[in-house]
């Protein structure tokens, strides 16, 4: 099934598949081609384009923006993949870009974020619209709480700038980095650096002394797929609490294909072409450099300068590159790739909101359910030894209560979401722990079910055929575990957009700095791109192309992967 909206909201020429294309067979040539319209792929089409290249987007789908995409259905908007974006806003590389300039509001809800794991209607811990506020509900739980969480709010301001910028904007972060350090001061760094490799279970119980405050920061990091227990999961924890407090969970106002959108047109008006409907089957390499790409029906595009693949890596590196182009000892390391966890995702329409216990939930933009700390360990493990939880825990997005425009005065749009083990592709698996996920609604919201109007299941499968780069229904591009970062992301001696091929680069969730929707992935491969074509730039990418092969010409040592 395709998902996308009923209208053509951009350019009629860019959008319509086959749109000023040459005859079957003919070769066109243009500075860029950029392989995938998902939002990775536009942001790197107006890097491009801003720079006065000559840049087209092929995108196979009907409709751009990947996992960024809505589907509508009599009137209602339902977001078909991300929903929430606090990344998003905050993220230094998309407000750049002045999407508001090109249509794009964001929507809020007055409560962020809310965690239930205890049936009954006491408080729940919950992220408020004034860090004041969230402080004063922790308080409840334990005074000290309320002041930490004052105090952790009053650091984050001071490092968000570098810290963020280090993320989404350099490869490797050398000058942000020092930045970084500089603001901290070289006698904190060393609690820093500690404090950011805390899992995230040891993180909670370092900061507060209360359940509250752990159970905000364990949620949170759930939004990646690194145990709770593993080294760096705390820090995906506390930077998605800092978010949540600083920005909120915003939505596009309109449905997420809003931001896909505002990407798109932002795309074009630099001067980027961007067609849907379009197979890229391969990309062309000769003596060592990319010369461009061939599309399933026969055409053939010359690039001058580069392809940017906003692709997964598999789909690149097997699929798009022909076998004597991808050296022995990398087809090797990809063998140990390792896909995040599988997603099913419930997708409802609700006469009403959801009827919590808890007020907290009522209305907050995303609610964490069925867990406290410790059952999101026995969670995570039962997921890694390759059980089906007999008690799962969801993320649940209340799009309605975010975005009034979703659907009908009163009612709601309501996505969850759940995991299921690595490799799991037993379709009896996906009904079972729907059936599960529900019933633990059930202790924490009773008599929703007489509220569901309709529901539409996600599997895995699904995830993945509607969308390639969510392999095995994987929605991060790959773990986001420490063992598939940095440098061995996706594999080892890659780490950032560079390939082995001059020209060419992987600008998606497969590379640093990974999953969530932040444009930092698109725009570090057109800013590797551009800084490769200009000045002593095609010399280094050369010394650096050549580097690259001969690491991936050595045969792999034994502990890589099985043969």
């Amino acid at each position: 099934m395709r998902i996308g909206p009923t209208h053509r909201s951009h350019d009629q020429a860019s959008r319509i598949p086959g749109a000023d294309r040459p005859g079957g067979g003919a070769t066109e040539t243009v500075d860029a081609v950029v392989v995938g319209g998902g939002h990775h792929g536009l942001v790197a089409a107006s890097y491009l384009a801003d720079a006065g290249w000559d840049v087209l987007v092929l995108e196979e789908r009907d409709v751009v923006g990947g996992a960024v995409g809505s589907r509508e259905v009599d009137g209602w908007i339902l977001d078909a993949f991300s929903a929430c974006h606090p990344l998003a806003l905050a993220s230094p590389v998309l407000r750049a870009l002045d999407l508001e300039e090109h249509g794009l509001r964001w929507a809020h809800a007055q409560t962020q974020l809310a965690h239930v794991a205890r049936a009954g209607s006491g408080p729940a811990p919950a992220v408020l619209a004034r860090a004041e506020d969230t402080a004063a509900l922790l308080a409840e739980d334990d005074p000290r709480d309320g002041r930490t969480w004052l105090h952790l709010v009053e650091q984050y301001e001071q490092i968000k700038g570098p810290l963020l910028d280090a993320i989404l904007t350099r490869w490797p972060p050398v000058a942000d980095a020092a930045r970084l350090a500089r603001i901290i001061g070289p006698a904190d760094l060393p609690d820093f650096l500690r404090f950011a490799l805390l899992p995230t279970t040891r993180m909670g119980e370092e900061l507060f002394h209360g359940r509250a405050g752990r159970e905000l920061l364990a949620g949170n990091a759930m939004h990646a797929d690194a145990p709770p227990t593993a080294p760096v999961s705390g820090m995906y924890g506390w930077l998605m609490t800092m978010l949540a407090q600083d920005v909120g969970f915003p939505s596009p106002q309109g449905g997420t294909r809003e931001l896909a959108f505002a990407l798109g047109r932002r795309a074009e008006s630099a001067g980027a072409r961007i067609e849907t409907g379009v197979t890229v089957s391969r990309v062309v390499v000769r003596g060592g450099r990319v010369h461009g790409v061939e599309t399933a029906d026969g055409r053939r595009i010359a690039v001058r300068r580069a392809v940017v693949a906003d692709t997964s890596a598999p789909t690149l590196y097997e699929d798009l590159l022909d076998e004597r182009d991808v050296p022995a000892g990398l087809r090797t390391r990809l063998r140990a790739f390792l896909w995040d966890l599988p997603t099913v995702k419930l997708n409802y329409r609700l006469a009403e909101p959801m009827p919590w216990t808890a007020p907290q939930a009522r209305g907050a933009a995303v609610v964490h359910a069925g867990r406290d700390v410790p059952g999101l360990v026995q969670w995570s493990a039962e997921l890694e030894a390759g059980s089906v939880p007999e008690q799962p825990f969801a993320l649940i997005g209340q799009m309605s209560g975010i975005d009034a425009t979703r659907s009908p005065a009163g009612t709601e749009t309501m996505w969850l979401y759940t995991h299921l083990p690595r490799g799991c592709t037993d379709p009896g698996a996906a009904e079972e722990i729907t059936r599960r996920a529900e019933a633990m609604l059930d202790e924490y919201a009773p008599g929703w079910r007489d509220l569901v109007l309709d529901r539409w299941v996600q599997t895995p499968q699904g995830l993945e055929a509607d969308d390639r780069n969510l392999g095995q229904g994987g929605v991060g591009g790959g773990t986001q575990q420490l063992l598939q970062q940095a440098i061995w992301r996706p594999a080892t001696g890659l780490g950032g957009p560079w390939t082995h091929v001059r020209g060419l680069y992987l600008g998606s969730a497969a590379t640093h700095p990974g999953g969530g929707v932040h444009g930092g992935s698109g725009y570090l491969a057109a800013r590797a791109a551009l800084k490769d074509a200009g000045g002593v730039g095609p010399l280094t990418a050369r010394a650096r192309s050549a580097a690259l092969r001969r690491f991936h010409d050595r045969p792999a040592p034994a502990w890589t992967a099985r043969t």
